[in-house]
């Protein structure tokens, strides 16, 4: 018998299992292809490694010359948090009316500016005049500097200076190593970043503030633009920062306190009252602070107690301009 010849085999039709499987498969590779392509594409804006700031030992009376030397950290602390207090609260302008004559004046300045945005903008919505010290070439140097001028707050450059414990302050600092040519040139470079500064004072520097030509060189550029102040941030007792200032012209005044050694909002409650004590024996007082949550709840709350005992918030510039101490 010839053999039977076998008709073709028929393809059986795919299960709707398999069909639904293939499907969730593809769906799951597409999401994950499009994850990726977000991942790539996305851009990357990590912030630099944020600049340390001195922790400065208390004023214990009024007279800077009298203030003990300061102790200086000995490694970059970790980024400050972010303030949950008002991280997205819209400035409100300062108050702009000129200083009252005969009221004692408080001058609150808080350094190391362009680092925490969140934090700074927390002290940019309070509803007091007070100076932002911002910090050349950080992340958020031009975007401080700039709102804090449309919030009708102070601007000034925080010049880093050469430490004694050899701890780096930060880019743009001057050191005691360079030339007259070299600081007036680093300088000038700082200002520059900080366009829209109308003061300086020192960040860090408890060696180079207390070096007379190093500070002859800073205070010159100052004294040559004419239109800038310059506060002593008193890092050591030893900084001669406000006298060289005085001698050149230039518009000076020197930090009575600072407000946050210790992380802590009852501490810095108390160095507030501390500055309010001065300001009412003196005329004025200047107060040193940082972009910390804690600060800014301390000033926060001590608003309404300071002005209602007769304290006056002020630039620093209304201070030395109006009232130099």
């Amino acid at each position: 018998m010839p053999a039977r010849e076998e008709s073709p085999r028929v393809p059986q039709k795919r299960s709707r299992r398999s069909q639904r499987g293939d499907f969730i498969a593809l769906f799951v590779v597409t999401l994950l292809a499009l994850a990726l392509g977000w991942w790539l594409l996305a851009p990357r804006h990590a912030p630099k490694t944020p600049v340390a700031h001195v922790t400065a030992v208390p004023a214990a009376t009024v007279s800077p010359s009298a203030q003990p030397a300061v102790a200086e950290s000995s490694a970059t602390p970790s980024p400050a948090p972010l303030s949950t207090s008002t991280p997205n609260a819209s400035p409100l302008p300062a108050v702009t009316k000129p200083p009252t004559a005969g009221a004692p004046k408080l001058a609150l300045i808080v350094d190391d500016c362009g680092q925490w945005i969140a934090t700074e903008r927390g002290f940019l919505a309070l509803n007091i005049p007070l100076t932002m010290s911002v910090l050349p070439d950080v992340h958020y140097t031009a975007t401080i500097a700039s709102e804090a001028a449309n919030a009708g707050k102070g601007v000034m450059l925080h010049l880093p200076m050469e430490t004694e414990s050899g701890m780096n302050p930060g880019p743009g600092k001057v050191t005691t190593e360079m030339t007259d040519a070299q600081i007036v040139a680093q300088v000038e470079s700082d200002l520059a970043q900080v366009p829209l500064a109308s003061g300086v004072n020192n960040h860090e520097g408890s060696k180079a503030s207390a070096d007379p030509r190093v500070m002859r060189d800073v205070i010159g550029v100052l004294a040559k633009r004419g239109d800038l102040f310059f506060i002593d941030s008193k890092t050591s007792a030893q900084s001669v920062g406000e006298q060289v200032a005085a001698g050149a012209g230039v518009p000076t005044a020197a930090r009575d306190v600072f407000l946050d050694n210790q992380e802590s909002v009852d501490y810095t409650e108390a160095q507030l009252r501390e500055a309010a004590a001065i300001a009412r024996k003196t005329g004025s007082a200047i107060a040193i602070g940082h972009p910390r949550p804690t600060t800014l709840d301390a000033v926060k709350a001590m608003i309404p107690e300071l002005q209602a005992s007769g304290i006056e918030f002020v630039l620093a510039s209304d201070l030395v301009f109006n009232e130099p101490k």
